[in-house]
């Protein structure tokens, strides 16, 4: 009876793990609870990002009314740390440690100032909303404190969470590594909008002070699980007496052949294409073809299930051998057409083309991200992946923060000609400024694929990964 019981039960033991998602992810050096753990810290960014960009951003304006330069100018304040993700990356590269510690140490520096911004955050939230004798600057500023200090906290965390993932997987899942961090900053960042619009349905100062000491405990404790006994002890790595080159002669090194820097300015040009329409999609869905606001808000949930489909297929096609480049430049020509399909359903009065122009704008965004992504990571040089991946995060952020900015102001000041009557009758109504900007990033787009056209193999040159049969486990959901 036993063993006819255990006949049973052993294919009911095996189909979770085949149908898992991203369980071909893991491997015997990185298993797949292992792994799972370490994503957890994208987990964080993406409710700090959340925090930022939408929470605290709609609350100053609205409930506390804030000027919106100044909120402006606070959310962009993250942007200004993100160049210095390739110093940061250098430095977890060159860290010296006598317990043998590269990686660790700077993921818990990003979680100290992640934890440390978001507890000072509710001080100058009360500083703000006027509850003070003080004079009015000191409000702003303490905010604007708080700001940075998430910011710088989040990418530092991003960058050495990045490079300890490269450092841990083998080469042939990496892919799959890749496209699994993605998705779990998408979770982080959908999951905490849905727990914080849910706890501040009755808003009230003291509840939003509550959420934000809340996620700043949260930070701590995801952060410390997601790094707890990941990094083995290389004590021989990180010697004091190690020669330790300068950041200026390891750039050099990276930037040797102009293979490195080619791909910074794809990366640069294909995120600053996908990114410009990050705050027009849904304004341009209502003024422009009179979409509701319930129609408007389930363009997130198009873009992002784009997205998802964009990293599951790109961790397929990698996983299998596919050129990294090839694929980021398939995005980048996937994104050109998801544009004119946006762009066409204005004139045509299309719900539906613009939806599907939306769905092809993730997709195309999320075969781009892992592309790049995946060849910063085939960039990095033997224990060099902290600045090869600095180097493509200070880039991707730098450029998202310019081209969204630079999207909304283009917006508007095409806009406001064009119902000026200054661009003829022709373009007279609400969608010229949106168009303007779809063009400008068809145009960038275009401008990526001869960015990135040099870089990519020969069919059939690549050295191809390790196969997996594809089942369920190969979609991110």
């Amino acid at each position: 009876m036993r063993p006819r019981l255990r006949q049973l039960v052993n294919p009911m033991l095996a189909i979770p793990r085949r149908y898992m998602p991203f369980s071909d992810a893991a491997s015997p050096e990185l298993p797949l609870p292992r792994l799972l753990r370490l994503s957890l810290f994208q987990v964080s960014v993406g409710m700090a990002i959340v925090l930022l960009t939408g929470t605290l951003n709609r609350v100053m304006i609205v409930e506390l009314g804030v000027p919106a330069w100044i909120v402006a100018l606070m959310v962009a304040l993250p942007v200004l740390f993100a160049p210095f993700r390739a110093l940061v990356g250098f430095r977890s590269d060159t860290h010296k440690s006598a317990l043998g510690w590269r990686r660790i140490p700077y993921l818990w520096y990003g979680t100290l100032l992640q934890w440390g911004g978001l507890a000072f955050m509710p001080m100058a939230l009360i500083l703000m909303s006027g509850d003070t004798t003080g004079p009015y600057w000191v409000g702003p500023a303490a905010a604007a404190l708080a700001f940075f200090m998430v910011g710088a906290g989040l990418h530092t965390t991003q960058t050495a969470g990045l490079a300890l993932a490269t450092d841990i997987a083998p080469e042939e899942t990496r892919p799959r590594v890749v496209a699994l961090l993605y998705v779990m900053l998408l979770v982080g960042m959908a999951g905490s909008a849905i727990l914080f619009g849910w706890l501040l349905a009755d808003f009230s100062k003291v509840r939003l002070i509550q959420i934000v000491q809340g996620a700043a405990v949260a930070t701590l404790v995801i952060n410390l699980f997601a790094l707890w006994k990941q990094e083995v002890l290389k004590p021989h790595l990180t010697r004091h007496d190690i020669p330790r080159p300068s950041f200026r002669e390891a750039w050099g090194d990276l930037m040797a052949g102009g293979r490195a820097g080619r791909l910074l300015v794809a990366i640069g040009l294909g995120t600053a294409g996908f990114s410009m329409q990050d705050v027009l999609l849904e304004p341009y869905g209502g003024e422009v073809l009179g979409l509701s606001v319930s129609d408007t808000t389930l363009l997130t949930a198009i873009l992002a299930s784009g997205s998802l489909a964009g990293f599951a297929l790109a961790g397929r096609r990698l996983i299998r051998g596919a050129d990294p480049c090839r694929l980021a430049a398939w995005g980048a020509v996937v994104g050109v057409f998801a544009f004119a399909a946006v762009i066409l359903a204005a004139p045509l009065g299309s719900g539906v083309l613009f939806r599907v122009g939306t769905a092809l704008i993730g997709f195309g965004g999320g075969l781009f991200a892992v592309g790049t992504l995946t060849a910063a990571m085939d960039l990095a040089r033997a224990g060099g992946s902290g600045l090869a991946l600095g180097a493509w995060g200070s880039v991707q952020a730098t450029a998202m923060g310019l081209a969204v900015a630079s999207g909304g102001a283009l917006r508007d000041v095409v806009g406001g000609l064009a119902q000026s009557g200054a661009l003829g009758p022709a373009l007279g109504d609400a969608s010229a400024g949106y168009g303007f900007v779809y063009h400008v990033e068809i145009a960038l787009l275009f401008a990526t694929l001869i960015a990135i056209g040099p870089l990519v193999r020969r069919a059939g040159t690549g050295r191809a990964r390790k196969s997996s049969e594809f089942g369920l486990a190969e979609f991110p959901a």
